[in-house]
Protein backbone atom coordinates (compact mmCIF):
# COMPACT_ATOMS: atom_id res chain seq x y z
CA UNK A 1 0.00 0.00 0.00
CA UNK A 2 1.16 3.46 -0.78
CA UNK A 3 0.97 6.33 1.70
CA UNK A 4 -1.40 9.10 0.63
CA UNK A 5 0.30 11.96 -1.12
CA UNK A 6 0.65 15.17 0.88
CA UNK A 7 -0.68 18.16 -1.01
CA UNK A 8 -0.97 21.78 -0.08
CA UNK A 9 -4.70 22.32 0.05
CA UNK A 10 -6.40 25.65 -0.39
CA UNK A 11 -7.67 25.47 3.21
CA UNK A 12 -4.28 26.60 4.49
CA UNK A 13 -3.87 30.37 4.95
CA UNK A 14 -1.61 31.86 2.32
CA UNK A 15 -0.38 34.84 4.34
CA UNK A 16 -0.04 35.90 7.97
CA UNK A 17 -2.88 38.41 7.58
CA UNK A 18 -5.25 35.58 6.63
CA UNK A 19 -4.04 33.63 9.66
CA UNK A 20 -4.68 36.58 11.99
CA UNK A 21 -8.20 37.09 10.62
CA UNK A 22 -9.10 33.46 11.22
CA UNK A 23 -7.61 33.29 14.72
CA UNK A 24 -9.00 36.58 16.04
CA UNK A 25 -12.67 36.37 15.13
CA UNK A 26 -13.55 37.68 18.62
CA UNK A 27 -10.87 40.40 18.63
CA UNK A 28 -13.40 43.24 18.86
CA UNK A 29 -15.78 41.56 21.29
CA UNK A 30 -16.63 42.71 24.80
CA UNK A 31 -16.78 39.97 27.43
CA UNK A 32 -19.53 40.27 30.00
CA UNK A 33 -19.28 37.81 32.84
CA UNK A 34 -20.65 37.50 36.29
CA UNK A 35 -22.60 35.60 38.88
CA UNK A 36 -26.25 35.50 39.88
CA UNK A 37 -27.20 34.86 43.51
CA UNK A 38 -30.57 34.30 45.14
CA UNK A 39 -31.90 36.46 47.97
CA UNK A 40 -30.15 34.25 50.56
CA UNK A 41 -26.73 34.65 48.91
CA UNK A 42 -26.54 31.21 47.28
CA UNK A 43 -25.54 30.73 43.65
CA UNK A 44 -28.48 30.73 41.25
CA UNK A 45 -28.20 28.10 38.48
CA UNK A 46 -30.53 28.32 35.49
CA UNK A 47 -31.29 32.06 35.61
CA UNK A 48 -31.97 33.48 32.15
CA UNK A 49 -29.90 36.40 30.79
CA UNK A 50 -31.06 38.33 27.76
CA UNK A 51 -29.09 41.17 26.17
CA UNK A 52 -30.20 43.79 23.66
CA UNK A 53 -28.82 47.03 22.33
CA UNK A 54 -30.07 50.04 24.26
CA UNK A 55 -33.26 51.41 22.73
CA UNK A 56 -34.13 48.20 20.88
CA UNK A 57 -37.02 45.89 21.72
CA UNK A 58 -35.55 42.69 20.29
CA UNK A 59 -33.09 40.70 22.39
CA UNK A 60 -30.08 39.56 20.35
CA UNK A 61 -28.22 37.39 22.88
CA UNK A 62 -29.49 34.89 25.43
CA UNK A 63 -27.74 32.69 27.97
CA UNK A 64 -28.35 30.85 31.23
CA UNK A 65 -26.26 30.63 34.37
CA UNK A 66 -24.34 27.40 34.95
CA UNK A 67 -24.51 25.15 38.02
CA UNK A 68 -22.50 27.72 40.02
CA UNK A 69 -24.67 30.66 38.97
CA UNK A 70 -21.98 32.00 36.61
CA UNK A 71 -22.37 33.33 33.07
CA UNK A 72 -20.20 34.70 30.27
CA UNK A 73 -21.45 36.35 27.07
CA UNK A 74 -19.55 38.05 24.24
CA UNK A 75 -21.11 41.06 22.50
CA UNK A 76 -19.67 43.44 19.88
CA UNK A 77 -17.75 46.30 21.46
CA UNK A 78 -18.70 49.95 20.97
CA UNK A 79 -22.39 50.11 21.87
CA UNK A 80 -24.70 50.51 24.85
CA UNK A 81 -26.56 47.39 25.93
CA UNK A 82 -29.25 46.40 28.37
CA UNK A 83 -29.00 43.16 30.37
CA UNK A 84 -32.15 41.53 31.75
CA UNK A 85 -31.91 38.68 34.27
CA UNK A 86 -35.01 36.73 35.15
CA UNK A 87 -36.21 33.52 36.71
CA UNK A 88 -39.55 32.13 37.79
CA UNK A 89 -40.84 33.53 41.11
CA UNK A 90 -38.14 36.25 41.19
CA UNK A 91 -38.30 39.90 40.18
CA UNK A 92 -36.69 40.70 36.84
CA UNK A 93 -33.52 42.83 37.02
CA UNK A 94 -32.32 45.17 34.28
CA UNK A 95 -28.93 46.89 34.07
CA UNK A 96 -27.21 49.04 31.46
CA UNK A 97 -23.83 48.10 29.98
CA UNK A 98 -21.53 50.58 28.20
CA UNK A 99 -18.95 48.90 25.95
CA UNK A 100 -17.58 52.16 24.52
CA UNK A 101 -15.20 52.94 27.40
CA UNK A 102 -12.22 51.05 25.95
CA UNK A 103 -12.39 48.25 28.51
CA UNK A 104 -12.57 44.76 27.04
CA UNK A 105 -14.62 43.07 29.76
CA UNK A 106 -16.81 43.67 32.78
CA UNK A 107 -17.91 41.55 35.71
CA UNK A 108 -21.40 41.90 37.17
CA UNK A 109 -23.15 40.45 40.19
CA UNK A 110 -26.92 40.11 40.38
CA UNK A 111 -28.83 39.34 43.58
CA UNK A 112 -32.32 38.17 42.73
CA UNK A 113 -35.26 39.15 44.95
CA UNK A 114 -38.51 37.20 45.30
CA UNK A 115 -41.32 38.59 43.15
CA UNK A 116 -44.10 40.49 44.91
CA UNK A 117 -46.47 38.10 46.61
CA UNK A 118 -44.07 35.14 46.24
CA UNK A 119 -41.87 33.48 48.85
Amino acid sequence: MQAPAVTSGSSQPQSTSELVKKKSSHANDFLLRGTVFNDKGFSFPGAQLRIRRAGEKKFRWESYTNSRGEFAVRVPQGADYEIVVKSRNFAEQTRPLDTKTGAREESMVFRMQPAEGKK
